[in-house]
């Protein structure tokens, strides 16, 4: 599974482009002039895509191949476009009126796209395959608007090696921050370079570590912040205290590329939070290191960080009958689900797991149910118009506590008081 590429950047193209594309909705001015019926009896359905760029050209086709075997009537037109420039592609498609019938999104994307009018109700729509916690995800105002397409999440990877030679117990599925806190204390060796523990002091573990605290980023309404309490305190000490004590510092090379990589797969870290794509990375970089994973310890509750991409139908579509047929085969058939997990692009989103048993057999890591474990307990990522802006400002304000700059009560209030203007 390749390592997802900068969310943050789609994201914060895409949060650029509500305000255009509300506006473009409102006036009905676009037409679009995608896919439709031919007058022959055959039927066009245009699908824009992004994660099939780069590797996965010729397994989307497999997919498309058997949809159209089964579905004689309808022809599937695929446009492929690299990361990078897909954002500002679909925002400009959208505002024109010609967006695809299918196109593909970013959670961290969705919401904006529902509530701008430019998704398809879909409500009604089979979603039994589903995981609960992924079909929600694509839910606005109690209303379908997407399916999911792929998922992957973050786990604790551990190295068995380091845990043994202290005479330590592995991490567990019920371990809490507590656990984790004294097994890093008791493998920490500063001498020796070895350090207990490493995770990210970063706005993607900010709002998780919250949320394990039983809090909430933002308020039920969306409109302020909600993290300026005990949750949010917990959350902000837990990610920059382990700095210098358990976990590298910024000195020691932390938040660099590929540093807390090297050091996992140099048998220097004991503890990783780290996502499931780096399964195939930590397997190839150090094929003899005896390592596993787990679900991630919560503090109070548990919550794991979950990122997942999803497909809708235009709302402007003039085929969405054969359209939604591509939506459900795409994300959830047998073909789709026997492609992702032989050419490992990504995890399909089904509520059978039965159906990733070839994925939960593959080792290392040996305790893979770990990544479906992970997802009785999903932390969703807030999503605002001003996300960019957002997440600068969560990771400026934790490393100045990281740095010893402010305390982490200066922090959570700094934090408040420059958020919740941008969320307004």
């Amino acid at each position: 599974m390749k390592k997802p590429r900068s969310r943050t950047a789609l994201s914060a193209v895409a949060a650029l482009a509500v305000a255009g594309l509300a506006a473009g909705c409102s006036q009905g001015s676009a037409t679009n002039t995608g896919g439709g019926d031919q007058g022959d009896g055959q039927v066009t359905v245009r699908f824009m895509n992004f994660s099939s760029n780069d590797g996965h050209e010729a397994d989307l086709q497999a997919i498309v191949s058997a949809f159209e075997k089964e579905n004689s009537g309808v022809k599937i037109a695929v446009e492929t476009v690299p990361y990078a420039d897909y954002a500002a592609k679909l925002q400009t498609a959208v505002a024109g009126g010609t967006e695809a019938d299918v196109f593909e999104l970013e959670y961290a994307s969705f919401v904006s796209y529902a509530k701008a009018g430019v998704l398809a109700d879909i409500t009604g729509i089979d979603t039994s395959a589903y995981a609960e916690n992924l079909i929600k995800a694509y839910q606005s105002g109690g209303k379908q608007y997407a399916l999911p397409e792929s998922f992957s999440n973050v786990v604790l990877f551990y190295n068995k090696d380091l845990f043994d030679a202290a005479g330590l117990a592995y991490p567990a599925k019920d371990w809490t921050w507590a656990d984790e806190t004294a097994a890093a204390e008791a493998l920490t060796d500063k001498a020796a370079g070895v350090w207990g523990d490493y995770q990210p002091i970063s706005y993607n573990e900010f709002y998780k570590t919250v949320a394990q605290s039983s809090g909430h980023f933002l308020n039920d309404a969306g409109d302020a912040t909600a993290f300026n309490d005990q949750a949010g305190l917990a959350a902000a000490k837990w990610l920059t205290g382990k700095s210098g004590t358990t976990m590298p510092t910024d000195a020691d090379g932390a938040n660099t590329p590929d540093f807390d990589t090297t050091l996992f797969t140099s048998g220097k870290l004991a503890m990783w939070h780290t996502g499931i794509w780096m399964f195939s990375t930590v397997a190839e970089k150090a094929p003899d290191m005896n390592w596993d994973i787990v679900v991630e310890p919560g503090n109070t509750v548990k919550a794991s960080a979950m990122f997942s991409n999803a497909v809708g139908v235009s709302a402007k579509s003039q085929v969405q009958d054969a359209a939604k047929k591509w939506l459900a085969f795409y994300t959830a058939s047998q073909t789709t689900i026997d492609t992702r997990l032989a050419k490992s692009w990504e995890l399909p989103p089904v509520a059978d797991t039965s159906k990733l048993d070839a994925y939960l057999q593959i080792t290392p890591p040996a305790n893979r149910q770990a990544v479906l474990d992970s997802l009785d307990a999903v932390a969703l990522a807030p999503v605002v118009e001003k996300q960019q802006e957002l997440q600068d400002v969560i990771d400026d304000e934790l490393a100045a506590v990281s740095a010893g700059r402010a305390t982490a009560e200066e922090a959570l209030a700094n934090m408040q008081a420059k958020v919740d203007p941008l969320l307004k």
